[in-house]
């Protein structure tokens, strides 16, 4: 694996002024499959097929060091089973026919999902995974990698590791703290709210000091009050050094936060760029609309009372149009049987 340098850090440190990150990303071509000027995660011709259904089909993907990557796509497009298959939780169909991918300049490709983590490269779910039955404090010490008490050798003897304990306890009430769960930490897990859940799935993943975190849709199920608290956290880790990559259907979110979109449709990557840049691409627009929309996805306008009035109209509209063919096909269909 390769070393952060001293170069390497000034320049993530850098990263927490957004314009030095728009000057960054603008010397990278809009258009999937680009090239990053340091990419820390990169995949070539990952391929993954149920049957006779191709559900991932990346020829090739660069993700920055220091940034926000939002993946979009419409429901199907792959992005979650693209997640599983980088992180060791599937195995491409295209294993050992060319299928290729690298986190922080180690190879990946017959990596398990512990070594993955163990990297430095770390995801939450779209369901997430606390555990139900044991306390949000005990799930939090479950994050922590390296820890001596998990010897079978060593755990039979304190001495060997009270003290790292009692320095992954410190660590994990911090986070909690951070968090907003620090009141619950000795609740149930199962007993917080979704978007408590959601928390605590990041801060756990915290806890192994990750490189990169992904996050599979983290708004989705989670009350607009915890919204905010969510996006302010993702924010803060692209600030402190982490990269960030994340799934997301709400496109005022990805607007909001992102520093680069890559977005997938029918298992391939479509497009990449910024986020204005992205949600005006007519292909996007296509593949999440249909081929006569030329709406931006991110425009504000879309939440006005005027537009959402327009879109019901259309609708009603078109279902009046397939209910005059229906009538018209059956009319048609009884003067044939009379003839």
């Amino acid at each position: 694996m390769s070393e952060t340098t001293p170069t390497t850090k000034s320049r993530i440190g850098a990263l927490a002024d957004p314009a030095v990150r728009r000057d960054l990303m603008s010397k990278v071509a809009p258009e999937p499959g680009s090239g990053k000027p340091d990419a820390i995660l990169k995949v070539d011709n990952i391929t993954r097929q149920f049957g006779g259904i191709t559900a991932v089909d990346v020829e090739h993907l660069e993700v920055q060091r220091g940034i926000i990557t939002a993946l979009i796509g419409p429901n199907g497009a792959g992005k979650t089973t693209f997640f599983n298959l980088i992180t060791g939780f599937d195995r491409p169909t295209s294993a050992g026919q060319g299928a290729h991918w690298s986190f922080d300049g180690a190879t990946l490709d017959k990596t398990s999902a512990s070594r993955v983590a163990r990297s430095g490269m770390v995801r939450t779910f779209q369901l997430t995974k606390a555990l139900s039955r044991m306390t949000v404090m005990d799930n939090m010490m479950l994050g922590a990698q390296g820890q001596a008490g998990e010897n079978l050798a060593k755990c039979l003897f304190r001495p060997f590791w009270t003290a790292q304990e009692k320095d992954v306890e410190q660590k994990a009430l911090g986070l909690l703290e951070r968090f907003k769960l620090l009141e619950k930490r000795t609740d149930y897990a199962g007993s917080l709210s979704g978007g408590q859940r959601k928390l605590l799935e990041m801060a756990r993943a915290l806890m192994s000091d990750p490189k990169m975190i992904m996050l599979d849709e983290p708004m989705a199920g989670v009350n607009p009050a915890l919204t905010q608290s969510l996006l302010g956290h993702i924010q803060s880790l692209r600030d402190e050094g982490t990269t960030v990559l994340f799934v997301e259907h709400d496109m005022h979110v990805v607007r909001h936060i992102s520093d680069w979109v890559v977005v997938m449709a029918e298992g391939r990557l479509v497009a990449e760029g910024p986020a204005d840049t992205v949600m005006s691409n007519q292909a996007v627009i296509d593949a999440y609309l249909g081929a006569h929309h030329d709406t931006d996805l991110g425009d504000d306008a879309l939440l006005s009372d005027e537009t959402l009035e327009q879109l019901e109209k259309e609708v009603a509209e078109e279902d009046a149009h397939r209910e005059e063919e229906r009538h018209a096909d059956g009319a048609a269909h009884g003067e044939e049987e009379r003839a």
